[in-house]
């Protein structure tokens, strides 16, 4: 009987090992797809990443902001257009599940522009939603 647990649980553990690879993946997707959709300085699709409710957070330099149109009107008023934009790279240091339907992810982010750099850290909490990874809050100074 021991030997039957044993076996069940390694074949359980292992399958959670997969799942947790395979939504990894999905949310470092994510992720590139909203770096690739800002470095074509298309604030609107890089958008797309995050839940489109009104219970969106996100915490800039400026404090916190509510709903995912304040944000991306934040922004588009922040980044009016692709020079301001610049080049944008993430640096991911963690990705963590708290629940098989959400995680933790810390990184770094980096935009070269024209004449400056500015960069900083982030941190996320990403909710799977109606099959979806999104960004339900996002700390970033």
């Amino acid at each position: 009987m021991k030997k039957i647990l044993l076996i069940a649980f390694f074949f359980i553990s292992l399958s959670t090992y997969a799942q947790n690879a395979k939504d990894k993946q999905a949310i470092l997707n994510l992720l590139e797809k909203q770096r690739n959709d800002w470095n074509k300085g298309d604030v609107e699709a890089f958008m797309q990443g995050y839940e489109k409710s009104d219970s969106l957070l996100f915490v800039g330099k400026n404090g916190p902001t509510y709903g995912w149109q304040k944000t991306l009107d934040n922004y588009k008023r922040g980044y009016p257009d692709k020079s301001a934009m610049g080049f944008l790279v993430f640096g991911i240091k963690k990705v963590e599940f708290l629940k098989s339907d959400l995680a933790f992810v810390l990184g770094s982010w980096n935009v070269k522009r024209e004449k400056d750099e500015l960069k900083g850290y982030f941190t996320l909490l990403i909710k799977k939603i109606k099959g979806e990874w999104k960004v339900i809050a996002d700390h970033s100074s």
